[in-house]
């Protein structure tokens, strides 16, 4: 059993991960010119010298680095003279940092990057969702080294599982601990969001409302079964997933502090954790300097870098959604347990599901997910009520076009012939 685990760049982690099964750390700059699958406002700061410290301290160590390629969308510019040429940049320069791997999720950069840079391992990420083995046999021939399967799709399908690892001889790598909704509808936008969110040159300019991330929130709090109808991995369910052949688990999350990183690791190192699951599971906002004083300095700058467009949308309508975020635990996290996973109580979920094919499966009548949550998930409801009223009146804004100062109604058909 061995890890690959999202690093922060703090300079403590790399000994705080010492004696752990880590293999490699994975992350990137907060942008760069081909973006992936972290908004830059997701991530802390980061200086190119501060980058190749941290690589190199970690092959010091024996651990690798694999840097994420792995965006579900350039805007074409791969087909660019000047797109090529910022990827020939990028791969240059992470290659003399001492990168060992790095991660695509577009199939055109595989046979790129193995040309062009023989020295890097490539690595298929998630957002290429593999998820059958006609996709990961593509992969191989194509010459990936290793693939990390589409979790929201197959961590539950145990069939599918050993049909791919069957059919394959690359390493096939799981996402121990997401918390995504399986066959999650969303997912496709939320990647090229995220995506466009970190390129650079990129029209947005990092700017990004995180509708996905939101409406994925509101949807298990309005049903709090949606926590367990999830790709999550337990780390006492780690064995399972071993006996079917796979040795290598990713371990997120990049915007995490480095206690809350090794916490994770642990866990899934002893194959046990006591308390709240969502503390391993979760997503985990980027929180600024601790030292006094300088948190809420560092927050609002990050703020007004990333977020203040009053020209994009309106500013009130913003501080409406960041306060709904911090208030859902999505920026920085909760100092209490509004909603709380009883791990010791999902002792045997995961046996259950071997038995149902959730993809034919209708939630609603199978109602397997639903027994377990009366189980094991407590929800304060005072606090789900007050949520599910922001939501809502945060969505009305969005959907109505308040959010941009946008009425609507009206003449939208004449306005468009006009061009207005």
């Amino acid at each position: 059993m061995r890890f690959s685990v999202a690093t922060n760049f703090q300079p403590d982690l790399l000994d705080a991960l010492e004696g752990y099964p880590v293999y490699e750390l994975f992350g990137k700059l907060p942008s760069d010119s081909v973006g992936g699958g972290r908004a830059s406002f997701m991530l802390a700061p980061l200086s190119a010298r501060e980058f190749e410290r941290h690589v190199r301290d970690a092959a010091r160590r024996g651990i690798g680095f694999n840097y994420l390629i792995n965006p579900a969308c350039l805007d074409n510019a791969e087909f660019t003279r000047k797109g090529q040429a910022a990827l020939e940049r990028l791969l240059g320069f992470v290659e003399e940092c001492g990168v060992s791997s790095v991660t695509v999720s577009l199939p055109f950069l595989l046979p790129i990057i193995k040309r062009r840079h023989p020295g890097l391992r490539v690595r298929v990420g998630v957002y290429a969702r593999v998820d059958n083995v006609a996709k990961a046999r593509f992969w191989e021939e194509m010459g990936a080294d290793c693939i990390t399967l589409e979790s929201i799709a197959v961590n539950r399908a145990f069939r599918m599982l050993q049909a791919i690892r069957r059919a394959v001889k690359l390493e096939l790598q799981l996402i121990a601990n997401s918390n995504c909704l399986i066959f999650c509808p969303l997912s496709g936008q939320h990647m090229v969001n995220l995506s466009h969110a970190s390129q650079q040159g990129h029209q947005s300019r990092g700017f990004m409302i995180d509708y996905c991330a939101l409406r994925c929130s509101c949807e298990k709090l309005r049903d709090p079964s949606n926590f367990l109808r999830s790709e999550f991995i337990r780390p006492e369910d780690l064995g399972i997933y071993r006996e079917m052949g796979f040795q290598s688990f990713k371990i997120l999350e990049r915007g995490a502090p480095t206690e809350v990183l090794v916490a994770r690791v642990k866990a899934y190192a002893e194959g046990r954790f006591e308390g709240n699951l969502l503390d391993l599971i979760q997503p985990y906002g980027y929180k600024g300097p601790t030292k006094a004083g300088q948190g809420r300095v560092a927050e609002l700058s990050r703020f007004l870098r990333y977020f203040f467009r009053p020209g994009t949308v309106k500013t009130r309508g913003l501080l409406r959604l960041k306060a709904l975020a911090e208030k859902r635990g999505l920026i920085s996290p909760l100092e209490w347990d509004p909603v709380y996973l009883d791990n010791r109580e999902l002792d045997g979920f995961l046996e259950g599901i071997k038995e149902i094919d959730c993809r034919e499966a209708d939630c609603g009548e199978c109602g397997y997910c639903a027994s377990w949550t009366r189980k094991a998930v407590r929800v304060d409801e005072p606090y789900r009520e007050e949520m599910l009223r922001l939501y809502q009146d945060v969505f009305n804004d969005m959907y109505t076009g308040t959010l941009w100062g946008v009425a609507g109604g009206g003449n939208h058909e004449r306005n468009y012939r006009l061009g207005q």
